[in-house]
């Protein structure tokens, strides 16, 4: 079989390519960053067992995957913007958490060593006819590929042979904080976001954190603001811009500013962004997407399992018809647009309970009827 071209080395991308290694199929992923460890890779992740676990079941990474866990960092507080504990339950161990680097990690280093190109921006893509496609990468070079994989994120390129649906915008931005050697120089901030993840919500505004390994807290100031608003901030300048969001929060309790004022980092405004609800295409030959590239969604868990298992799934699918490409890409796709289509439903509900006019007691409601199912 031809190899696979895999646009994009996230964690669906490598997915993607360990399985296709498992099955002895080779693939070629090229990534515009310029090296592994060119960023840090984002916070961390709760891989759950119907998807994220399943797809690192069928790469054959489930024990590295066990090695690299946060225990205890699955427990859940909500508070309220005093400080008072309004819902609180441990670490169950249904929803591992691992940082997204580490799982990263694990993954690169399963495949062969020239399995990624690094440095490869990807300028243009162009259909050539006969399901194969030409690619113009930043730095001048071209290669052509007879299957091509768009995991390329929220901004894909390879999407705009497939679709001519852009993200939009959905009035709500997260801007991320870092705290460092919390517990010994933050001592009253890693107090109120205790072992797991905590959450500090009101209607349209709210606070998140989650403890990682070392004494890091991962913050998330939510806002429901127009973009102009975010625009007319100057994040350049990080006093300033700390200070401007830090008076959204005026007369919350110090200990829950403090992920905002006492910040190690300058704040970084990360605007969420969406597919259309039910985004889909028809069959085009040679091409297909996984993860953010098909199925862009508000943040609710499910981002990273979602992109992994399309992945597997996908893999598997190449797998299993080796003489009948388009078969497994039709396969693939019916399976994948009818789990994201419900996935989306359920991450535009989540991020309703969390900013809508019900929070935090619509999400305490919610966390609530998931503890005692389970």
């Amino acid at each position: 079989m031809k190899p696979v071209t895999i646009i994009g080395a996230g964690l669906g991308g490598l997915t993607l390519a360990r399985v296709l290694h498992v099955h002895g199929i080779p693939a070629t992923i090229y990534e515009a960053e310029p090296s592994a460890e060119a960023r840090t890779q984002g916070g961390q992740l709760d891989i759950h067992e119907h998807n994220g676990q399943r797809a690192l079941e069928a790469a054959g990474l489930i024990d590295r995957f066990r090695a690299i866990v946060h225990a205890g960092g699955a427990a859940t507080r909500m508070l309220d913007p005093h400080g008072g504990v309004l819902f609180e339950e441990s670490d169950d161990g249904r929803r591992p958490e691992v940082l997204r680097g580490d799982l990263r990690r694990i993954l690169i280093e399963s495949l062969p060593a020239q399995t990624i190109r690094w440095g490869k921006r990807l300028a243009a893509v162009a259909a050539l006819g006969d399901g194969r496609h030409g690619l113009t990468f930043a730095d001048g070079s071209t290669e052509s590929a007879g299957l091509l994989v768009g995991a390329d994120g929220a901004w894909s390129k390879v999407r705009s042979l497939l679709s001519d649906a852009k993200p939009e915008y959905v009035g709500t931005v997260f801007i991320e904080t870092y705290l460092h050697d919390a517990d010994r120089r933050h001592p009253a901030a890693a107090a109120a976001v205790g072992s797991g993840a905590m959450y500090a919500l009101t209607p349209g505004k709210g606070i998140v954190a989650h403890r990682e390994a070392g004494g890091v807290l991962h913050g998330y100031v939510q806002l429901n603001r127009p973009a102009a608003w975010i625009a007319g901030i100057d994040f350049g300048d990080a006093a300033a811009a700390t200070a401007r969001i830090a008076a959204e929060f005026a007369g919350w309790a110090p200990a829950l500013t403090a992920l905002i004022t006492d910040g190690d980092t300058t704040p970084v405004p990360r605007l969420i962004h969406t597919l259309p609800a039910g985004h889909r295409w028809a069959r085009v030959p040679g091409v297909t997407l996984l993860g953010d590239a098909a199925h862009l969604m508000p943040p609710a868990g499910e981002g990273a399992n979602l992109a992994m298992l399309d992945g597997a799934e996908l893999g598997k699918a190449i797998a299993a018809h080796p003489g009948g490409i388009e078969a497994a890409l039709a396969a693939y796709e019916g399976a994948m647009f009818a789990r994201s289509e419900a996935e989306a439903a359920d991450a535009r509900l989540i991020l309703d309970l969390c900013l809508g006019e019900r929070a935090p007691f619509g999400l305490i409601d919610f966390l609530a009827g998931g503890a005692q199912q389970a």
